[in-house]
């Protein structure tokens, strides 16, 4: 399934028959994702949404370079994704950062590990850490951040080496609703300043539908792609964009599709 239309771009990247099978503890086998195919373009915000155990974790673990796939291709660039690149940054639900480093030496692991050059990527750094709202913070140690801080703080770490792609796997759902939105509406100003391709798993709809330029609907176990909505509302999107009537029917259409492929209760 294309999300690229007829006269896009070369794709970002790319996901070309790919199944997962597991092994289970009593020696079964799990199908966590069957057949899933679909393209995303340079610049787009594409989020994932289905229910609890669909593969979209998987999935995005997958294009990391975190997991095989069982068959298939998963390509970035028109490149085969064979393992961990650098070109890819991923944010995951919980920042995990290093309770014994500063704010700024957490956001540099990447850039550590990868042995750049350390003038260059303090100045990177630096750069997104006002990019994301944290100037003034870097000498600060996490446990003196509001959950929220935290977040911000792992995404600037997920951009530092500049990644041709941004992963980002439930990352606000261990917040309040209010960050959530606030953090939300951050998210959508920072990929305009950035230009960023960005892929977002979720389990809210409204979320999804709030993020996305496209979103991709996932049926339960085992994971395959049901529907590919392209959500065209006006920008820039503001909390206020989800009380409008346009914004309620694309949230009743995927909730609707979830219903009927056994998503939902």
């Amino acid at each position: 399934m294309s999300l690229t239309g007829a006269q896009a771009a070369p794709p970002a990247f790319s996901f070309q028959r790919v199944h997962k099978k597991f092994t289970s503890q009593d020696g079964g086998t799990i199908t966590a994702l069957h057949d899933v195919g679909f393209e995303v373009r340079q610049g787009e915000f594409v989020t994932v949404v289905g229910p609890s155990g669909c593969g979209k974790s998987t999935l995005l673990r997958i294009l990391a370079g975190l997991t095989r796939a069982s068959h298939g291709g998963v390509f970035l660039g028109g490149r085969q994704i064979t393992g961990p690149s650098r070109d890819v940054g991923v944010v995951f639900q919980a920042p995990v950062l290093l309770p014994w480093r500063t704010v700024m030496d957490n956001v540099l692991v990447p850039a550590q590990i990868q042995r750049r050059d350390p003038k260059t990527s303090r100045e990177r750094a630096m750069h997104y850490l006002q990019l994301v709202g944290l100037e003034g913070f870097e000498t600060k140690y996490p446990s003196e951040l509001s959950g929220g801080m935290q977040q911000r703080v792992g995404i600037a770490r997920a951009l530092v080496n500049d990644p041709m792609l941004l992963l980002m796997d439930e990352p606000f759902g261990a917040l309040d609703a209010m960050t959530r939105e606030s953090m939300n509406v951050e998210l959508l100003k920072l990929r305009e300043r950035t230009g960023a391709t960005i892929m977002l798993v979720t389990h809210s709809i409204p979320e999804a539908v709030f993020l996305g330029d496209r979103v991709v609907v996932m049926s339960p176990r085992p994971g395959r792609v049901t529907q590919v909505v392209e959500v065209q509302l006006p920008g820039p999107r503001t909390l206020d964009l989800i009380n409008t009537e346009r914004f309620g029917t694309y949230v009743s259409g995927i909730r609707s599709n979830l219903q009927a492929s056994g998503g939902l209760d």
